[in-house]
């Protein structure tokens, strides 16, 4: 179902390539903005905050799409998640942290900015809360800056073949057994700097810093840094410790060769993948970059201290 839209108000790319998109007057006649709406169906509510955006942007002449999973009233519905993002100027989605990172590689991947509706239960990542609709108008104004999150690009040499995976996040290798812990080696630039004997480690973006990472104790860092954490998991030693490398780091791990047990990789919750002592794992930082678009500015810190109430 395609909405109509405001012939007169129109937007240009070069804007949006610049860093902010503003009205457009008729002599530009560009097409119109597209805005992907990407929503948790499983959240409460989600519905109704998607066709609220809709109707706060409507008005400006800006053209929605939806995928055909949750298709949202008034919108040009498409397939899939990634086609709707590969064809938007501007991607949101409406839900909670998990529904961005889900999509974040999408966005990465295709440069497209994402903006985040929170409608869960923490929302470090997302922008603003539901009771925040009137700041979308920013969208069509250009009040609002793009704030750039580093990405790590994980490569698995296995069996003689590379994979290669993004980390919004973070990227865990852990055991699959609860009696055993894991011997874990890390090297910098090919030399061995250090190794745990845990239930596993990680290595963690800036955004991932208040993720799994916090939870297993590593250290909290500014989303606007660039840096590459390590930080394991349980150690079975006093002097383990997590471990900030610069973002220029080219870092690798591998399973002790001794070592029986079964052992997987996981990124951002997913990609469970089977890892021997014969694997290596290589961690950078990734090449792209996610967009993420702030309407209301907020202290870090003091959304920190907000949201760690909650627990």
């Amino acid at each position: 179902m395609r909405r109509s839209i405001n012939k007169q108000r129109r937007w240009s790319r070069r804007d949006m390539l610049n860093g902010s998109c503003r009205l457009m007057t008729p002599k530009h006649r560009g097409e119109p903005m597209k805005l992907s709406l990407i929503v948790n169906k499983d959240k409460a509510l989600a519905m109704v905050a998607a066709q609220r955006v809709v109707k706060e942007l409507a008005p400006y002449g800006v053209e929605f799409l939806s995928c055909e999973d949750c298709p949202v009233a008034g919108t040009t519905v498409m397939p899939s998640a990634e086609e709707i993002i590969r064809a938007c100027d501007i991607a949101v989605t409406v839900g909670g942290d998990g529904t961005i990172i889900h999509n974040a590689k999408c966005a990465a991947l295709y440069d497209k900015p994402l903006l985040g509706i929170n409608l869960g239960r923490v929302g470090f990542v997302a922008n603003i809360e539901p009771d925040e609709m009137e700041e979308l108008k920013k969208l069509v104004t250009g009040e609002y800056r793009i704030q750039k999150r580093m990405l790590l690009e994980i490569t698995v040499n296995k069996d003689g073949e590379q994979r290669r995976l993004t980390a919004v996040n973070e990227a865990v290798i852990h055991r699959d057994t609860l009696a055993n812990m894991v011997d874990i080696s890390v090297a910098l630039d090919g030399e061995r700097i250090i190794s745990y004997r845990a239930d596993g480690m990680m290595f963690s973006t800036p955004t991932g810093s208040t993720a799994y990472s916090f939870s297993a104790g590593g250290p909290v860092i500014e989303p606007d840094m660039n840096c590459i954490l390590l930080t394991p998991i349980c150690p079975h030693a006093l002097t383990s410790r997590q471990v900030v490398f610069t973002e220029d780091a080219v870092l690798s791990a591998r399973v002790h060769p001794e070592s029986t047990l079964k052992c997987y990789m996981t990124v951002d919750g997913q990609n469970h993948i089977p890892i021997s002592s014969d694997d290596m794992i290589t961690v950078r930082k990734s090449p792209k970059a996610l967009r993420l678009i702030i309407l209301k500015e907020k202290n870090f810190y003091t959304l920190l201290n907000e949201k760690l109430k909650e627990f």
